[in-house]
C-alpha cells in the first residue's frame, strides 16, 4: 500500500525516497531542461500561497486549460494543497463546451496555456459570472501571466497553507473530470484523492518502470488516464519528459529514448502506418525480408509457440524488428494503450517486435483503470487483461460490465439522478460496455452497449469489433459501420489517401489530379476497397457483412467534431454531418 494519502503527498514522497534532478523535463530552445523534485515542491508551495492571496478557498473550483507542461502539474498540486478542486479541460474543445463547463463548475480562477485559448475564454468571460481571474502560462503581452500568482506568495504565511493541507482528507473530492462524451453536454466526474490513489497503487506492478526510468508524456494530462500515470510516475521516481507537440513525437522519442510511454490506438495505428510506409520504399531482398518479418509478427501469440516459430521470430528481430526498436529510441519496455480498442493484429506485431503494447481498460468514472495486460498477471491478445487489485467486475445478464472498487467515482457533479442510474444500490458502476471473461481471468470488451444496433431484420451488429477488423486494411484509414434499422449494415470509409497515392504510382494507375475528391471517385480505388471489404467480410456472419460503403474525402478529426479529444468516434455527429451520403447508401 502506498504511503501517500492525498495526491499532493506524492511529490514529497519522491523527495524523501527518490530525489530527482529531472522530475519533469521540457525541451527549451533545443535543449532538454529539467526541474528537480525540491524545486517543484518549492514552486508548488509558492503558487498555493498565491492562490490563497487571490481568494481561492477550500472547495473552490479552479480550471486548467493547457497542453502538457510542468507548470500544469505545479498548478495541480498547489490547487489541491489549498483544498480547492482541479477542473482540467481539453485545449481543443469548442467555445460552447468551455462556456458550459465553466458555468456548470462555477469556475473561480482559470489558467490557460496560450494566446489562442486566452482569447477563447476571454470571448465568453462575460457569460461566466463566477470567473474572477484568468491567467496564461505563456508570456503574452496584454495578458495576465500565471507568475502573478506566486508573486503574491509573500502575502500569505506558509503555515496558512499548511493549515489548509491538514484539512484535506483521503476521501475528499480532488478533481472534476468533464468527460468528452460522444453525445450531449459533458458530465463532471467527481474523483476523490482515495479514488485516484487506489488506482496508482494497483497499477504499480503493471508498469515496468522505476526511479531510473524515462517516460515520455504526450497524451493530454487533462485526461485521467495520463494524469493518473503522472502520479504513478512521480511515486516511482521516474523522469517525465514532455513531447513538444504531436508532430514531433517521433523525433522526441528518438531523443529521449523512453522506457515507457502511453498512447491511444489511433496513434499506434499512425506509428505502424509510418513503419509500413518505410517498408514500401524498400526494394529487392530487403523488401521481402521486411514483409516476411511482418508476417511472422502477425502469427505471434504469447501462448504456446513452436521452436520453429521462435527461430523465425529471433531472425525477424535480429534483421528487421531491431530497427523498429531503434526508431522508438531503443529502450522501450512497454507502450501503455487505453481509451479505445486496439487492433489485435497490431498487438501481435508490436509484441513480436519486442515493444509490448500493454492494453488496458477503464473509464473516467473508474479513475480510470479496471484491467490491464501486464507481465506479472499475463498478456492475452484481444483482451484488456486481468483485473487490477481491489477491483471487482461482474458481467450482467445482458453482457454489460459492472465495476465495483475503491476506484469508482463519487458521482457526477450536480447530477444525482444520473449518478443513481449508473451506480446501483450495491455500489456496482454500470459501464455501458459489453464484455466477457476469457479463461475466467482476462476481460474482453466486445462493444459499447449504446453502439450495438439492430438491422430491420432484427439481427445485432457490433460495430467496434467490425471496425477494428476492417482497419487492418492499409487502404482504410478510418471506418464507421452504419445501418441501424436498415436492411443491411454499411460503412462510411475514409481511405488512406497517402498510401493509395503510393499504391497507384507503383501500379501505374491514373488518379487524375490525385486530390482526396478524385481518389474517392476513382474506379480503381473503389474496386480495390471493395476487394478489401470482401476479404474481411468472410470473418463475419452473412447478416454482419458490409453490403455497401461510401468513401469520404476528409478524415474524422477533433477539430471537425467527428472525434472526441480521446479520438473516439462521435457517431451521432458523423451521421448528422453525412446524412445526405447515408441516404444515398440506403435509398431503394
Amino acid at each position: 500500500m502506498i504511503a501517500s494519502t492525498r495526491l499532493f503527498d506524492i511529490p514529497s514522497y519522491q523527495l524523501e525516497k527518490y530525489p530527482n534532478s529531472k522530475m519533469f523535463v521540457t525541451k527549451t530552445k533545443g535543449e532538454w531542461i529539467g526541474i528537480s523534485t525540491a524545486d517543484f515542491l518549492n514552486q508548488s508551495m509558492q503558487v498555493a500561497r498565491g492562490l490563497i492571496a487571490f481568494g481561492v478557498q477550500k472547495g473552490d473550483n479552479v480550471a486548467l486549460v493547457s497542453n502538457n507542461r510542468y507548470e500544469w502539474n505545479i498548478m495541480d498540486i498547489a490547487i489541491q494543497q489549498v483544498g480547492a478542486i482541479v477542473v482540467p479541460l481539453y485545449p481543443n474543445i469548442s467555445e460552447n463546451d468551455y462556456k458550459y463547463i465553466l458555468n456548470d463548475a462555477g469556475i473561480k480562477l482559470c489558467v490557460v496555456s496560450n494566446h489562442e485559448l486566452y482569447q477563447k475564454i476571454q470571448h465568453i468571460r462575460s457569460e461566466v459570472s463566477t470567473l474572477e481571474h484568468l491567467f496564461t502560462f505563456d508570456t503574452i503581452e496584454g495578458c495576465p501571466n500565471w507568475n502573478e500568482i506566486p508573486n503574491r506568495s509573500e502575502e500569505v504565511d506558509i503555515q496558512i497553507v499548511q493549515d489548509q493541507i491538514n484539512l484535506v482528507k483521503n476521501h475528499d473530492l480532488a478533481t472534476i473530470i468533464y468527460t468528452s462524451g460522444t453525445t450531449g453536454n459533458p458530465k463532471g466526474v467527481m474523483l476523490s484523492h482515495h479514488n485516484i490513489l487506489s488506482n496508482v497503487d494497483s497499477c504499480i506492478e503493471a508498469i515496468p518502470a522505476d526511479n531510473n526510468s524515462r517516460v515520455l508524456s504526450f497524451l493530454p494530462v487533462c485526461h485521467i488516464y495520463e494524469r493518473m500515470l503522472h502520479y504513478l510516475y512521480m511515486h516511482l521516481g521516474c523522469s517525465i519528459y514532455f513531447a513538444e507537440s504531436m508532430d514531433t513525437i517521433g523525433d522526441n522519442i528518438r531523443e529521449v529514448k523512453p522506457h515507457v510511454f502511453t498512447a491511444v490506438p489511433r496513434l499506434i495505428e499512425k506509428v505502424f502506418d509510418k513503419i509500413m510506409a518505410k517498408g514500401d520504399e524498400l526494394t529487392g531482398i530487403k523488401r521481402k525480408l521486411f514483409f516476411w518479418a511482418v508476417s511472422v509478427g502477425e502469427e505471434y501469440d504469447v501462448v504456446g509457440k513452436s521452436l520453429w516459430y521462435k527461430l523465425k521470430l529471433a531472425i525477424a528481430r535480429m534483421l528487421i524488428f531491431k530497427k523498429w526498436q531503434a526508431a522508438l529510441g531503443g529502450n522501450v519496455r512497454a507502450i501503455a494503450s487505453g481509451s479505445a480498442a486496439l487492433q489485435p493484429r497490431l498487438a501481435r506485431i508490436f509484441l513480436a517486435a519486442g515493444m509490448p503494447i500493454l492494453e488496458g481498460y477503464g473509464l473516467s468514472e473508474t479513475s480510470p483503470v479496471v484491467s490491464v495486460n501486464c507481465f506479472s498477471k499475463g498478456i492475452r491478445i484481444g483482451t484488456v487483461g486481468a483485473l487490477i487489485d481491489d477491483v471487482q467486475v461482474q458481467i450482467a445478464a445482458d453482457g454489460e460490465i459492472l465495476v465495483k472498487g475503491p476506484n469508482v467515482m463519487i458521482g457526477y457533479y450536480k447530477l444525482p439522478e444520473l449518478t443513481a442510474e449508473v451506480i446501483d444500490s450495491e455500489g456496482w458502476f454500470h459501464t455501458g460496455d459489453i464484455g466477457m471473461f476469457q479463461e475466467g481471468k482476462f476481460l474482453k470488451i466486445t462493444d459499447r452497449k449504446k453502439e450495438i444496433f439492430k438491422t430491420s431484420g432484427g439481427k445485432y451488429i457490433v460495430p467496434q469489433v467490425m471496425e477494428n477488423k476492417f482497419k487492418e486494411s492499409r487502404f482504410i484509414e478510418q471506418i464507421m459501420v452504419i445501418g441501424e434499422s436498415e436492411k443491411f449494415p454499411a460503412a462510411f470509409i475514409v481511405p488512406s489517401f497517402a498510401y493509395i497515392r503510393e499504391w497507384a504510382k507503383h501500379k501505374n494507375i491514373d488518379l487524375g489530379d490525385a486530390t482526396n475528391h478524385s481518389i474517392t471517385k476513382n474506379n480503381y480505388v473503389l474496386a480495390k476497397i471493395q476487394e478489401e471489404i470482401d476479404g474481411f467480410n468472410k470473418d463475419f456472419g452473412n447478416w454482419e457483412q458490409i453490403k455497401k460503403f461510401a468513401l469520404l474525402e476528409n478524415e474524422f478529426s477533433v477539430d471537425g467534431e467527428e472525434l472526441t479529444p480521446t479520438l473516439k468516434l462521435k457517431r451521432k455527429k458523423i451521421l448528422a454531418k453525412y446524412d445526405a451520403v447515408y441516404k444515398t447508401i440506403f435509398c431503394d
